[in-house]
């Protein structure tokens, strides 16, 4: 619990992150899935690698990188980080092989909580 598995960079001109990070850095993007391209930096990383991703930013988190968590209990993680100051943007989200929420801390700072399936 409390890794860091992935990193969003979200953008009100997703298709314009894309070819600048695919250019500057060479990354391949994927095709759009739910207005989010999956980043594939394995090749760079190797062991150890996290996901990552371009999406389009939603009006109330425009822009910006948010890191993912992963957590157990999803749901115990949002009560105890409520708890403890954030402030919830997007509830719990299932999707096929897990549940997604993003949050914002007590200084501003959006991360995600994600928790397989």
């Amino acid at each position: 619990m409390g890794e860091i598995v992935g990193f969003e960079i979200s953008s009100q001109d997703p298709e314009k992150a894309i070819t600048f990070y695919s250019n500057v850095f060479g990354w391949d993007i994927y095709e759009q899935n739910w207005d989010y391209w999956a980043i594939s930096i394995n090749k760079y990383s190797g062991e150890g690698s996290i996901n990552a991703g371009i999406s389009k930013g939603p009006v109330d988190f425009p822009h910006g990188t948010r890191m993912q968590i992963k957590v157990d209990s999803i749901d115990e993680a949002i009560s105890k980080a409520k708890e403890n100051g954030a402030r919830v943007v997007r509830n719990k989200m299932e999707f096929d092989d897990f549940f997604l929420a993003y949050l914002i801390d007590p200084t501003g700072i959006g991360f995600g909580l994600i928790q397989s399936k």
